[in-house]
């Protein structure tokens, strides 16, 4: 299953939350991500602050475009992405989705 070439639905559309034993064939099929707290969480590490940033910025886009909202701290080599929907009150697809075309941001 390729989580990075599938569509983000809202809750409207049927969005509904991930069953714990759900998530760790979603976890298998991403790099380096957690689920800790209730959050799908992820720190990257880079060569400088504007790597770190450009970085941030093109994940700003991908967020906006399948209207998700993660919360992200960077700083000079290093940024943190935590993901979770609030819509559900935890964990979605539209989570592992996102996380997926993260991970395709670091390939390319």
């Amino acid at each position: 299953m390729n989580l990075a070439e599938q569509h983000t639905i809202t809750a409207e559309q049927g969005l509904c939350a991930l069953r714990e034993g759900e998530l760790p064939a979603l976890l298998a099929s991403l790099k380096g991500w957690q689920v800790d707290g209730g959050l799908l969480s992820k720190t990257l590490r880079f060569a400088d602050y504007y790597q770190t940033s450009a970085f941030v910025s093109a994940v700003v886009w991908l967020a906006h475009q399948a209207d998700h909202h993660p919360e992200i701290c960077f700083g000079y080599r290093e940024c943190r992405i935590q993901l979770s929907t609030h819509a559900v009150d935890g964990l979605s697809m539209n989570d592992f989705i996102l996380a997926a075309r993260i991970d395709r941001l670091q390939q390319d």
